[in-house]
């Protein structure tokens, strides 16, 4: 049985431009591919990140319909990985706002599952001012993807100040956490939510971020990286487009659980 699985996180400096993305995103993930990358994750907003938040609503898709799912359907079959499509705007039945969903392929470049974020990113200080709620629908359901040697949760950005979505996922390998997180918050608490997350679920986790100046003048904070189950920084990336690749070590991962059994402590 394979005992490490490389995976990559690929971090971007989206644009407005989806066409000008796709490009962007295409080269990383064929970079990650070519380096053995099992698995490769995206970063949230990776086909647009527009000068105003109602930007995105003009390329909104169906459900198994578009220009961007064709895309991430066909890069993992032309790859032959598992490709975690960080997110894309998905048409809801409220007017005005969509689902920021993401989308995860097998090698076949079959839908394996989906996930809406649940939790609506909402931050005011100064002159910055975020409220996702004005143009995105929430999400209800958790989700978790099943690979042949994985078991994933999903989840996006935001999301990651909420332990009580990573607990109800059940025990995972892998959390992995696509995001925008702003220069501000991300400075503050994007690397120590990580840490905890993947210490408190004895698990990975891969983080694929935004990271940089961005056209529209929005500056987020990058660092994409993987965690290891003790909380360890294997890789990460500060700031720029690139790929973040590590391995998975399983028997570490067991190891960690075995020595230091929390998850069977639990009383509530």
């Amino acid at each position: 049985m394979q005992t490490t699985i490389k995976v990559a996180a690929v971090q971007m400096v989206s644009t407005p431009l989806p066409e000008e993305n796709k490009q962007i995103a295409a080269r990383c993930i064929h970079e990650a591919a070519q380096q053995g990358a099992n698995l490769v994750l995206l970063p949230e907003y990776w086909a647009i990140l527009g000068q105003h938040d109602t930007d995105k609503l003009a390329h909104a898709e169906t459900l198994g319909n578009g220009p961007l799912q064709e895309f991430m359907s066909t890069m993992a079959r032309e790859c032959g990985i598992w490709l975690i499509g960080g997110t894309i705007p998905l048409v809801s039945d409220e007017e005005g706002k969509v689902r920021n969903t993401l989308l995860a392929y097998g090698p076949d470049g079959q839908l394996a599952t989906h996930y809406d974020k649940i939790h609506l990113f909402g931050f005011s200080r100064g002159t910055e001012a975020f409220d996702e709620s004005r143009t995105i629908v929430a999400g209800d359901d958790v989700a978790v993807l099943q690979t042949s040697q994985l078991r994933v949760g999903l989840s996006i950005c935001y999301d990651l100040r909420f332990p009580e979505l990573y607990r109800a996922m059940g025990l995972c390998d892998l959390l992995v956490v696509p995001a925008a997180f702003t220069y501000t918050t991300g400075q503050a608490h994007w690397e120590i939510l990580l840490r905890a997350r993947a210490i408190e679920n004895q698990c990975f986790v891969l983080a694929a971020a935004q990271g940089g100046k961005h056209v529209t003048g929005r500056r987020t904070w990058g660092h994409s990286m993987l965690v290891d189950p003790w909380g360890e920084i294997l890789i990460q990336k500060p700031e720029g487009e690139g790929v973040v690749m590590g391995e998975l070590d399983l028997a570490q991962l067991a190891s960690v659980r075995a020595s230091l059994p929390a998850l069977q402590h639990r009383r509530l």
